[in-house]
């Protein structure tokens, strides 16, 4: 299977959805669900529908270590929360636009 950054970056550049696989903050199991996102340059910005009470979120803010899967091309990544509201404003509308 490849997993080379264009190859990843061509299947997010397609796609308005990713499957992403976070540890559950009280199980420490792997949880994956399908998510929305905005691909900006080399930036990925995940979105959470129901904003930070969404389970998913919660448990990146507790273990950052993600994993997403574009369509059968993954890629391990640390997640950094963006909490500024105008920039969080930001991302929805761009992918709105989409």
């Amino acid at each position: 299977m490849p997993t080379s950054k264009d190859t990843l970056i061509d299947r997010l550049a397609r796609y308005r959805q990713i499957k992403i696989t976070v540890i559950g903050r009280k199980s420490g199991h792997k949880i994956s669900i399908p998510v929305w996102f905005v691909l900006e340059g080399e930036k990925l910005y995940l979105l959470p529908v129901q904003g930070s009470d969404t389970q998913w979120y919660r448990n990146a803010l507790k273990n950052p270590s993600i994993r997403i899967d574009a369509r059968g091309i993954g890629a391990k990544f640390q997640a950094t929360p963006i909490t500024n509201a105008k920039a969080v404003k930001s991302e929805v509308e761009k992918f709105l636009e989409q």
